[in-house]
């Protein structure tokens, strides 16, 4: 049977609630599902918290994803079977949903300087649960207020790294992100290589204490996929993967099932349903 090591929820920037994609994991019949909301671990606290975790028929694996520093490249780090009530994690994320939400309100004030008529308050009822507002969630509002056709348009003109919308925000480095993963007892992965943009730098945070690499991700071809297994073994790491689901009709995978990993993959991160 198929597996997903790597979905997003409404907590961070997906369309599903977390039994929404619980219900669409079940249904592609998949046996090992990791939620890895951005910088919140609230979906998995919303399953648990709520009677809803463990799941019968599906294994979950506790997890996150982290944007690291970096002043080139766009470097995400996974964890997986995290404590998500590990306290220096707690106050660590924390930290950084308060810096996510300081970034926020001074991109919406810029976009009203350049013109673009939005309110903190749109963006808001559209994240709806979620704490880890994101350049996404602005970017969903101008395509919804006709600004732009798509939010790929939206972050091209406006949104990315040097754009004038743009607000740098908080993000741990690199080897802190590791170190409290591991303090929280998960296994850190790098996540989608390819998109770091640069293999020199993968191979530098291949020896930088993380122990997995994603090699299978939907933006791989085969001949990326065959370089980061090599890449994984060379420097003795676990092979992970993913499809980065949103549950959006305009990225793929449009839905859960399209793209997965084998059991045999995912079942190296799977420890025991616990909290």
């Amino acid at each position: 049977m198929p597996s997903d090591l790597h979905t997003h929820t409404v907590y961070s920037d997906g369309k599903y609630t977390p039994e929404e994609l619980v219900a669409a994991a079940k249904a592609a019949g998949l046996s090992y599902l990791a939620i890895t909301d951005h910088d919140t671990v609230e979906g998995i606290g919303h399953l648990y918290e709520n009677g809803l975790y463990p799941v019968k028929g599906l294994h979950i694996i506790p997890g996150i994803e982290f944007s690291a520093h970096h002043p080139m490249h766009e470097v995400h780090i996974l964890g997986y079977n995290i404590d998500i009530y590990y306290r220096e994690l707690v106050d660590k994320l924390n930290d950084v949903t308060e810096a996510r939400w300081t970034r926020f309100s001074e991109m919406v004030e810029k976009l009203c300087g350049l013109g673009y008529h939005i309110s903190e308050t749109e963006v808001l009822t559209l994240a709806g649960e979620s704490k880890s507002i994101s350049r996404s969630h602005i970017a969903r509002i101008l395509v919804k207020k006709g600004y732009f056709e798509s939010i790929r348009d939206a972050f091209a003109e406006l949104l990315q790294k040097g754009k004038p919308a743009y607000v740098p925000h908080y993000r741990m480095e690199t080897a802190e992100i590791i170190a409290l993963i591991k303090a929280a007892g998960g296994t850190p992965v790098l996540a989608h290589p390819k998109l770091v943009g640069d293999d020199e730098l993968v191979e530098q945070l291949c020896q930088s204490g993380i122990e997995g690499l994603e090699v299978y991700y939907p933006a791989h071809e085969a001949a990326d996929t065959q370089r980061y297994i090599e890449m994984a073994k060379k420097y003795g790491l676990l092979l992970s993967g993913g499809s980065d689901f949103h549950g959006y009709a305009t990225r793929f995978p449009q839905e859960m099932g399209i793209f997965t990993i084998d059991d045999e993959v995912a079942e190296q991160f799977f420890r025991s349903e616990h909290i």
